[in-house]
């Protein structure tokens, strides 16, 4: 329970840092040369859609304990968890928005909100390729195997846009993919296209499929 329990925490942590960020209206911290890629689009409508119905929540429950529990520090207790669960969903959308994927000149930097980093070098890339996929979890990071080749896939809305064909098996830091060398790196990307011209010196393969 212990390591579980500290992951929860900085991750609890992390979501409020990328809140204070955001508020601040700082530009992305950039280097040069770098171009950031997005991959909110797919799940924008449905973290507004939970904003939404928290907005709403929020002084219907209030009416509702304020009449119907006796009992009054109920009351700022549930107008409390409201107010933290409405600014913890903000904070998500502003985490995945201050943290996008990043093409360099050295290399593709993957990102996924506060909690996925990664970085790969051009040197390892062997191609990127578009091709749209619909996985059939909701996890974020999902491991195939695919003959004897091990595949990771880091989704958003459970889905993916690029390929990363490694020329050689890396490990990746991943939530669940152990320490096991892969073959592939599967991401979701707004604008992979955009992603794909920005890939510098390395070849790209348009292949589009659902």
């Amino acid at each position: 329970m212990g390591p579980l329990l500290r992951r929860a925490a900085e991750a609890e942590a992390a979501t409020w840092r990328s809140l204070y960020v955001w508020a601040r209206r700082r530009p992305l911290p950039l280097g040069p040369g770098d171009e950031p890629f997005g991959y909110l689009g797919v799940v924008k409508p449905i973290l507004g859609i939970f904003i939404g119905l928290s907005v709403v929540e929020i002084p219907i429950f209030d009416v509702v304990v304020t009449h119907v529990v006796p009992w009054r520090p109920a009351r700022w207790i549930v107008l409390g968890l409201g107010i933290w669960g409405l600014l913890w969903m903000i904070g998500l959308f502003a985490s995945m928005t201050i943290h996008p994927h990043v093409v360099g000149d050295r290399g593709l930097r993957v990102r996924l909100s506060s909690g996925i980093d990664i970085w790969i070098p051009w040197t390892d890339v062997e191609a990127l390729r578009k091709r749209y996929r619909s996985l059939p979890s909701s996890r974020s990071v999902q491991v195939e195997q695919e003959g004897d080749r091990r595949v990771v896939s880091i989704s958003v809305g459970s889905q993916t846009s690029i390929d990363v064909l490694l020329r050689r098996p890396l490990t990746f830091d991943l939530p669940k993919a152990g320490s096991t060398p892969v073959n592939e790196l599967r991401l979701y990307a707004d604008d992979p296209d955009g992603l794909l011209r920005s890939a510098r010196g390395t070849p790209v393969s348009q292949t589009v499929s659902r």
